[in-house]
């Protein structure tokens, strides 16, 4: 009986020749990217020569592996050109958008596809589509002419909208985001499809736009990376069709925030850019909200002079902006100074960072509850850094009285963290209480 023989793999092996990679750095991007999802890549360096000359990889790691290999060479690769496939996926070809629609909103309804819905890997290479190219998306939407609407029902979803963002800044986005998707599959999706006059139709996708803007930021808060991405995406589609540049760059910045976030810094920069260079003639408010962001992540990539240039340029429109009237929730010196704080750490001025998150803290608006949560955790986390125990579990004790009230991935990020980071100080009888009060509040992942 003769052996089964295996056809090489040479597509893969080409593209791990282009990345100039070791076996054993592939295999770790495979394994990070893993992590970032919960999948375990358990391989040795061993396995990267099996796959090339024809052993197929386990179906759950391939995901991974294309992943790591898109990072690396900073486009997407897919199964096909990585021999996993033996013909293209053309199921990520554009479909009708209210299609599409529904589509991610009644997945993201239902409790028992969530979880798979969240194990998306956040893509580095994901394609933005560029203002030109969603711009005349407008023109291709059909419209259905047995419905038609009007400005009351535009403003009714944006009332929804922001309600619903109210909720998600005092509770979470594990709380609001089922409401979310659910007024986006019963209300948005039919509104969007509806016939209407050309402004009533471009106002309606522009608040549509808005909401599922929202609805990616509430599944990144969730750490479901990959989903938030895709409402990203639909968010910047929308936002052509209705010629909405705010809610563009909003939505390109809000990328680039997750980007930096899971410290993809690079990926980080390149969003915050786009977001600016889209930006039309902004005011100084929105000049500080998009400048601010490119220097956290001009700073996470040890752009120094640049990092520094984009935090005065955020700090000199800020000044403009506060001589104005304000607007509640709109970027304000709070985030200006948790922006600051970012930059100095990043360039490894830790105790400077400490002073600007402080500043944030007490300039912040009582109402943003998860906020509070994540910044004031983070602001211990560096107070003990520099060895200011018993400061950081002060800071940590106000976390935890908020905590509860909030159903937050990133929340719970933050307090496992904590966990981990007292637990060597057990000696100490501040920290050893935090550890005792905080260990049965912790929440354990969804799966």
């Amino acid at each position: 009986m003769t052996a089964r023989t295996r056809t090489p793999n040479t597509a893969l092996a080409g593209l791990f020749a282009e990345t100039g990679w070791t076996n054993g750095q592939f295999v770790r991007a495979i394994h990070r990217a893993g992590i970032e999802v919960g999948v375990a890549a358990d391989y040795d360096e061993s396995a990267v020569p099996h796959w090339m000359t024809g052993t197929m990889p386990r179906k759950a790691a391939r995901p991974l592996i294309l992943e790591a290999l898109s990072r690396r060479l900073a486009r997407p690769v897919t199964a096909f050109e990585a021999g996993f496939s033996r013909s293209p996926d053309l199921s990520s070809e554009p479909a009708d958008t209210v299609a599409g629609l529904i589509d991610l909103g009644s997945a993201d309804m239902d409790p028992s596809r969530r979880a798979v819905l969240g194990v998306g890997l956040f893509s580095a290479a994901l394609a933005i589509p560029g203002w030109p190219d969603v711009l005349d998306r407008f023109e291709r939407l059909r419209s259905d002419p047995h419905t038609r609407i009007g400005m009351a029902e535009v403003n009714a979803v944006i009332s929804m909208t922001e309600h619903i963002s109210d909720l998600d800044d005092q509770f979470g986005g594990r709380m609001a985001r089922p409401l979310a998707a659910a007024f986006l599959v019963n209300t948005i999706a039919p509104y969007v499809k509806a016939d209407a006059p050309d402004d009533v139709r471009k106002a309606m996708l522009s608040a549509a736009s808005d909401h599922l803007y929202l609805t990616g930021y509430m599944a990144m808060d969730e750490r479901a990376d990959g989903l938030a991405q895709r409402y990203y995406t639909k968010a910047l589609e929308l936002a052509g069709a209705a010629g909405d540049h705010l809610t563009y760059c909003t939505t390109l910045r809000g990328m680039s925030v997750q980007a930096v976030d899971l410290g993809h810094g690079q990926v980080s920069v390149r969003l915050a850019d786009a977001a600016s260079a889209a930006s039309p003639q902004a005011g100084p408010r929105m000049v500080a909200f998009l400048t601010g962001q490119q220097a956290h992540a001009a700073a996470q990539t040890g752009h120094r002079s640049g990092a520094l240039l984009k935090m005065k340029e955020a700090e000199t429109a800020m000044e403009k902006a506060e001589s104005r009237a304000k607007a509640f929730g709109s970027y304000d010196p709070s985030s200006l100074n948790y922006h600051i704080g970012q930059v100095r750490y990043e360039l490894g001025d830790v105790k400077g960072s400490i002073e600007s998150l402080e500043l944030a803290d007490r300039l912040r608006e009582p109402v943003y509850r998860r906020t509070r949560v994540r910044y004031n955790a983070i602001l211990a986390e560096r107070k003990l850094q520099v060895g200011r125990l018993e400061e950081a579990c002060v800071g940590w004790h106000r976390v935890l009285d908020d905590y509860p009230h909030v159903q937050s991935g990133r929340c719970d990020d933050r307090v496992r963290a904590m966990l981990s980071a007292i637990r060597p100080h057990q000696k100490n009888a501040h920290a050893r209480e935090l550890y005792e009060r905080a260990r049965p509040m912790i929440k354990v992942p969804a799966t």
